[in-house]
């Protein structure tokens, strides 16, 4: 199959390129509400000037009032620079209300990762449920980003405006004008927004995608009793090629545990650390969606204990069956001194 070649016009892609420069340099300036107000009132108040005046009053804003030789004057003068005509102007000044809104755009994004972050509260952290919304958390706002982002500037073109409040409504018609005009000159805005939303999105939160597992963990042992500060990352003192990601001591046995989401082949190398170990206890800690019947009796065969998420648990009799085998509800300080040393 072959595809016919693509061709953007270049006009097209030199309007598109400017809007990108305008909105990821305004990012950039940092401008406070008042600031980037100042300049939309410079623009709104003298629209009957050539657009080479309007930017002129601009400047001289620029010089006035804002900080001398700061990052922002020179980003601001630079912006100004590339304004050769008034559909730059217009563009500018679309940029800078778009601007003014993805800050509230971004709030709205992060409101339903919040909703899902606010129900860790009453889950097992080593459940696979608590996984599941830790993982998805990252990519939850950047969805929820993107879609949101469409929803707003099909609004725009379509001249809507009851999804905002009554006092918001001449903004963004006037907004949806401006947009419309330059959608006819070849302006996507949806599509240029969210290569600076996306970054921003990236920007503005931190990624939970599993890597806090060994964190989670932390905070259960630490709830049940043990001592944070007792808590080590160690290498065995036998088989320096595994390391126990929590040792600790409790009632003068040494623990060694594992924590891992998955298994995978890792498990082979407790079981090897666990025929040379000095250590009492040998745990391994996962989510064990992917521990078969097999692997669970190789672990349990050299006396290493396993502590699984406690769905899975509750869906497997061989887990529930075997002795050493544990839900993650279990791990209790009784439990853990319960355990028989090696």
């Amino acid at each position: 199959m072959k595809l016919n070649k693509i061709d953007i016009k270049k006009d097209k892609f030199d309007i598109n390129l400017k809007f990108y420069f305008f909105l990821k340099y305004l990012v950039k300036t940092n401008l406070t509400d008042l600031q980037a107000k100042n300049i939309l009132t410079i623009y709104f108040i003298n629209t009957n000037l050539k657009h080479q005046e309007i930017v002129e009053k601009i400047y001289q804003y620029t010089d006035d009032k804002i900080k001398k030789s700061s990052k922002k004057q020179k980003l601001l003068y630079e912006l100004l620079l590339e304004i050769e005509n008034y559909t730059d102007l217009k563009l500018f000044i679309f940029s800078l209300q778009l601007f003014i809104i993805k800050d509230l755009l971004l709030q709205e994004a992060k409101l339903k990762d919040l909703f899902d972050i606010s129900k860790l509260a009453e889950l097992d952290p080593l459940s696979l449920k608590y996984d599941k919304i830790t993982i998805y958390s990252p990519y939850s706002t950047r969805v929820n980003g993107a879609l949101l982002s469409l929803i707003f500037f099909e609004k725009l073109e379509q001249n809507e405006t009851n999804f905002i409040s009554k006092d918001a409504v001449d903004f963004i018609k006037r907004l949806s004008t401006l947009a419309n005009n330059l959608k006819l000159k070849g302006v996507e805005p949806n599509q240029i927004f969210m290569l600076m939303f996306n970054e921003s999105i990236n920007q503005s939160i931190i990624s939970d995608s599993g890597s806090n597992y060994e964190d989670r963990i932390l905070n259960v042992l630490v709830s049940i009793g043990i001592d944070k500060e007792k808590i080590k990352k160690v290498h065995d003192k036998n088989d320096s090629s595994t390391e126990f990601d929590f040792f600790f001591e409790l009632d003068n046995k040494t623990y060694g545990i594992g924590a891992k989401r998955t298994l995978r082949e890792r498990y082979k190398q407790f079981i090897k650390t666990a025929q040379m170990t000095d250590i009492d206890v040998m745990i391994e800690i996962t989510l064990g969606i992917d521990l078969t019947k097999e692997k669970v009796e190789a672990i349990r065969k050299h006396n290493v204990y396993l502590f699984v998420a406690d769905e899975v648990y509750q869906n497997y009799n061989y887990l529930q069956k075997t002795d050493g085998v544990y839900s993650s509800k279990e791990l209790t300080l009784q439990t853990l001194k319960n355990i028989k040393p090696n």
